[in-house]
C-alpha cells in the first residue's frame, strides 16, 4: 500500500486524501489522476463499485476527507503524444510576473496570448505550467479565468481552503473587486457609465465561441469610467459586477465602443487602422484586485502594470484636441 499513488499489487493502485485534496468530489479527483481516460470510463467504474474509499462504494459527488484511502483499479491510459514542456524564456516570464504570493496564495500578470489552461488545441496554459516550473508545489489551482488575449491579474491558489474561500467572494458578486484598463474605438461619452445588457454565448459551426447581448442572455452589469480621452480612441477603466464570458468586450461593443484590437467584436477596419498604429493586441487588461485576506480581514490590493507594449502604444497617441480626461 502507498501514499502516493504508487501500485500495492499490480493493477491496483491506493491513494492516501492529503491536505490538498481534502474535500474534492471523488470523481474531480479520479479525472486529475487518470488523466487520458474517458470520462464515461471513470463514471462507469464508479458506478460498478471499482473504486472504493475506505473499503466502501461511493457516488461521483462523495467529498473526499483528509486520511481517506481511495482504491484504484487499474485502467488503460491513453499514450500521451508528447509531455509538454515549459520554456526557459516562458519559465522566467512567469517567474518574473509574480505579483503577489504566501503560502496560500500566488497572483501572477498573466501576458496576453497564454491561454489560463490547456485543452482545445492549446497543450500549455498558465496553470500547467506553473505546475511544471513548481514541481514540489503540492496544490496548484485557477481561481478564475482571464481570455488568452487578455493581461493581467489571475488569481491561483495554494491550498483547498483559499480556492474554496475566494470562490465564495466570487460569488458575492462584491467581495472581489476587480478593475480593467481597456482601450475603446471613438469617444466613449461620459453619461455612459454602466451598461447592464444581459449576455448569451453562441458557439458557431466553426466552434469559434461568440457573446452576444440578447434578452434570453444572463443578466450582466460593467460599470465604466472615462480615464483619458485619445483622437479616436478612449481608455477607460471597467468594473465587471457580473462575470460572464467576455463581458466588457462584448458591453463595450454593444454601447457603440468596441474594444480595440478585439478580432471578434470590433470592426476590421478600426483594428486595421491602430495596428498600423502599433496595437498588435487586444487592448484589454485586469489592472487590479481588491479584497479581503481571510484570516486577518486585511484588504489586499494588487496591482498589475501594463505590458510594456501597451505603454509604448499609448504613449504615441495623440490626445484629444479638447484634452478633456472625464
Amino acid at each position: 500500500m502507498s501514499n502516493n499513488g504508487t501500485p500495492a499489487k499490480p493493477g491496483v493502485t491506493f491513494f492516501e486524501v492529503t491536505e490538498a485534496q481534502e474535500g474534492q468530489r471523488v470523481d474531480n479527483f479520479l479525472h486529475k489522476h487518470l488523466k487520458g481516460v474517458p470520462k464515461s470510463r471513470v463514471y462507469r467504474i464508479l458506478r460498478k463499485g471499482e473504486v472504493r474509499v475506505n473499503k466502501s462504494r461511493v457516488k461521483p459527488e462523495y467529498k473526499l476527507v483528509l486520511g481517506d484511502l481511495i482504491r484504484v483499479p487499474p485502467v488503460r491510459v491513453s499514450e500521451q503524444k508528447s509531455s509538454a514542456k515549459v520554456s526557459d524564456k516562458l519559465s522566467r516570464l512567469l517567474e518574473a510576473s509574480v505579483l503577489y504570493e504566501d503560502d496560500q496564495l500566488l497572483v501572477i500578470n498573466k501576458p496576453s496570448g497564454l491561454a489560463v489552461h490547456g485543452g482545445s488545441g492549446i497543450n500549455l496554459g498558465l496553470i500547467e505550467a506553473l505546475r511544471l516550473i513548481r514541481p514540489d508545489s503540492r496544490f496548484l489551482e485557477l481561481v478564475h479565468r482571464l481570455d488568452r488575449e487578455t493581461s493581467g491579474c489571475v488569481m491561483v491558489a495554494k491550498k483547498r481552503v483559499m480556492l474554496k474561500y475566494l470562490h465564495e467572494l466570487l460569488r458575492s458578486k462584491s467581495g472581489v473587486d476587480k478593475r480593467y484598463l481597456a482601450l475603446t474605438s471613438g469617444r466613449w461619452p461620459n453619461r455612459q457609465k454602466t451598461v447592464s445588457a444581459p449576455l448569451e454565448k453562441n458557439q458557431l459551426q466553426s466552434g469559434e465561441r461568440m457573446v452576444r447581448v440578447t434578452p434570453e442572455g444572463k443578466p450582466s452589469v460593467t460599470e465604466f469610467q472615462v480615464l483619458q480621452r485619445y483622437q479616436k480612441a478612449t481608455l477607460v477603466e471597467a468594473r465587471p459586477i457580473t462575470g460572464r464570458t467576455h463581458q466588457i468586450r462584448v458591453h463595450a461593443q454593444h454601447a457603440g465602443h468596441a474594444l480595440l484590437g478585439d478580432e471578434k467584436y470590433c470592426p476590421a477596419e478600426v483594428n486595421k487602422t491602430f495596428r498600423g498604429q502599433g496595437l498588435n493586441r487586444l487592448f484589454l487588461h485586469a489592472a487590479s484586485l481588491r479584497f479581503s485576506m481571510p484570516d486577518s480581514k486585511k484588504e489586499l490590493l494588487i496591482e498589475a502594470p501594463l505590458e510594456e507594449s501597451l505603454a509604448h502604444f499609448l504613449a504615441g497617441l495623440a490626445l484629444a484636441d479638447d484634452g478633456e480626461k472625464k
